[in-house]
């Protein structure tokens, strides 16, 4: 029997495996693919989608207005004036938590390169922090890591971030790599535990200028770990020391290797460039059923042209849900009822 998952792994192993499940439904258009999270259909006659948007080579597609989608119920094309479709912020219905784990050992501490570490780290959480909650945490030889900062969206904590970052000393210099990922992944599980949405996505970002010395934890449990993980991981290096190689193995999301001082600020801002993308390319299409009873098909087809390109891609999704019950005053900013306990995506067994 396997061991009891804590809630929010749970949940998110759902949302993973939903992702996954609604691949096979979603239909994908020429260029564009569009990924079903999430349906809600709630009373008077509201129905939203929450789903995310990605191109023919899984980049992530942000940016997209109510105007590039076209709303279908059973195959027929749903007026826009008579559905007041609109694009809803997804924070109203989804949490996104980013935790930046940084490499605080005495390589990095000791180095002419600490300070601009810390000013890139820094940089990079208040870029970020506009779209997420975000948390910084450091890691040295010691058996735990160290809380810089909670999860936050907040702009005022950024210079009690950086009195914290820039004055920490680690009080062992080797270097626990392994042990830190395995504990960023369980803070990103509690810290999303406390959410109030029912949709809860997490991302780790890893900075790191070695390997790990300290081997408290193994490297294969540090990569089942990262495998396992629903969360989007990404790792940034600095230094010889370091291959792309070593990066992939940990950062399965993408990676950024500094080879010098000079290049960290930008290795960050790649990294915080992708995330930024990445939480953008959540869409919570929300609009008013003219439906008022019986299942129905819901199709969601996308349009979007490339920056610098001509030619428009497109893709679509399908999705179902009930109507019974449905009838006039919808408001289609109402804030839609998720209910991840239900679907086939979610195991009823724990």
């Amino acid at each position: 029997m396997l061991p009891a998952m804590p809630s929010s792994r749970l949940l998110h192993s759902a949302l993973s495996l939903s992702i996954a499940a609604s691949a096979t439904l979603g239909l994908t258009g020429c260029g564009l693919a569009l990924t079903q999270i999430q349906t809600a259909a709630d009373k008077p006659s509201n129905v939203a989608v929450y789903f995310k948007v990605e191109d023919g080579k899984g980049e992530p597609v942000g940016g997209m207005t109510a105007e590039q989608f076209e709303i279908y119920e059973d195959g027929e094309l749903v007026s826009v004036l008579e559905s007041q479709q609109t694009i809803l912020n997804p924070e109203v219905a989804a949490s996104h938590y980013t935790l930046l784990l940084i490499d605080m050992s005495g390589s990095v501490v000791d180095s002419d390169d600490a300070t601009k570490v810390t000013e890139a780290a820094l940089l990079f959480t208040s870029e970020v922090e506009s779209n997420n909650k975000v948390a910084i945490y450091a890691f040295d030889g010691e058996e735990k890591i160290h809380k810089i900062s909670d999860f936050t969206g907040s702009e005022g904590a950024a210079e009690a971030r950086a009195n914290s970052l820039a004055g920490f000393q680690p009080k062992d210099k080797s270097t626990n790599l392994n042990g830190a990922i395995v504990q960023g992944l369980e803070v990103l599980d509690e810290g999303l535990e406390k959410a109030k949405n029912p949709l809860r996505l997490g991302t780790l970002v890893v900075f790191t200028d070695g390997t790990d010395r300290a081997s408290r934890v193994s490297e294969d449990e540090m990569l089942s770990a990262v495998k396992d993980t629903p969360y989007e991981v990404f790792a940034i290096g600095l230094g010889a020391e370091l291959s792309e190689g070593d990066l992939q193995k940990i950062g399965k999301s993408g990676t950024a290797l500094a080879k010098d001082s000079g290049e960290i600020q930008t290795a960050f801002e790649s990294i915080g460039e992708r995330i930024e993308k990445l939480t953008r390319s959540y869409y919570l299409l929300s609009y008013c059923s003219p439906a008022r009873a019986g299942e129905h098909t819901v199709t969601i087809k996308a349009k979007h042209t490339p920056e610098g390109k001509k030619k428009e891609e497109v893709g679509d999704l399908e999705s179902e849900f009930d109507a019974e019950g449905f009838d006039k005053g919808c408001d289609p900013n109402q804030k839609p009822k998720f209910d991840i306990t239900k679907g086939d995506s979610l195991s009823t067994e724990e």
